[in-house]
């Protein structure tokens, strides 16, 4: 009995403790539950509303109104195509730049440490300087990039943000200049692992440098570069800054990515419940890519 008495109080004492942390996490917890859960369930109810605020909208429940004309909205269509083409390419070229230059960063030469921190002086820069300054430096009349291809092709002009196409390979330009460095820099973190022994011992047994580079470099950072491009292919989906600052979505809404047509459509046309709808279907898109990542790094590690 007295050996009960003695280990009840030991035992409500580690409960206590046992719980302590979840007590101690709570407040964070409910924070992050309203700033968070919150916003997004009220996304999903007001997608099936009338929230369209100067077009007369009562804010009842108006069944897929709202999903049923993003099928027949051109605008929609026309962002819905940037979108993938600017995300597909993008990310194309910020993978293979992106190793690239994270392995002339691994050389060993003089310098190396400087030219890793300056290499990142792009990133550093807010998207919307950038997309301010690439608007300036695309202009047609006064750019420096029409300049500098002047220089090297006489008589050189030309209207890059006039034209749909033109203006969609601006915007691609601009956003690799910025975002590759630090994409190089999380890569070169990765490759820092990669044992120099490995590639000795595949030298001795007569392996060449593009060899070495195929079975060595490539499966070891394979995982890392994987998941870095999760998180860069939802930035590329998700992020407008650029679009808003370089071309407003311009010309005729040839460069409008579809988180740009939800700030249009929620705070100028002021259009709620249809945002809410272009919100989701840029959330389900983000769930299949981001499970179609996880499936193919679960297949690298497997």
């Amino acid at each position: 009995m007295k050996t009960e008495k003695i280990k009840s109080p030991v035992k409500r004492t580690l409960g206590v403790i046992g719980w302590l942390p979840w007590l101690m996490i709570l407040p964070v917890i409910i924070i992050r539950c309203l700033t968070t859960l919150y916003p997004v369930l009220m996304t999903f109810i007001n997608s099936f509303r009338d929230l369209h605020i100067i077009g007369g909208g009562t804010g009842a429940f108006a069944g897929l109104k709202n999903y049923a004309k993003l099928l027949s909205d051109e605008k929609i269509a026309s962002s819905m195509q940037f979108t993938i083409l600017f995300t597909i390419v993008s990310m194309t070229f910020h993978i293979v730049l992106g190793v690239i230059l994270a392995m002339m960063l691994n050389m060993k030469f003089k310098g190396k440490k400087f030219l890793r921190t300056i290499v990142l002086i792009p990133w550093a820069m807010p998207m919307i300087v950038a997309g301010r300054a690439a608007r300036w430096g695309f202009n047609g009349t006064y750019g420096f990039v029409n300049d500098l291809i002047g220089r090297l092709v006489s008589g050189f002009h030309y209207d890059w943000l006039i034209h749909v196409d033109a203006a969609r390979l601006a915007v691609i330009i601009v956003d690799l200049w910025k975002d590759i460095p630090f994409f190089a820099i999380l890569v070169l973190a990765s490759l820092q692992f990669v044992s120099a022994d490995i590639y000795e011992a595949a030298k001795i047994d007569g392996a060449g440098a593009v060899k070495s580079f195929f079975y060595i470099t490539i499966p070891s950072i394979l995982k890392t570069v994987m998941t870095i491009s999760i998180f860069f292919t939802m930035w590329r989906i998700t992020s407008f800054e650029l679009v808003y600052a370089m071309t407003s979505g311009g010309p005729y809404d040839g460069t409008s990515v579809l988180s740009y047509r939800i700030l249009i459509e929620a705070f100028n046309n002021l259009n709620l419940g249809y945002a809410s709808a272009i919100a989701v279907v840029l959330f389900l898109i983000m769930l299949v890519l981001t499970g179609i990542n996880l499936f193919a790094i679960k297949k690298i590690s497997d």
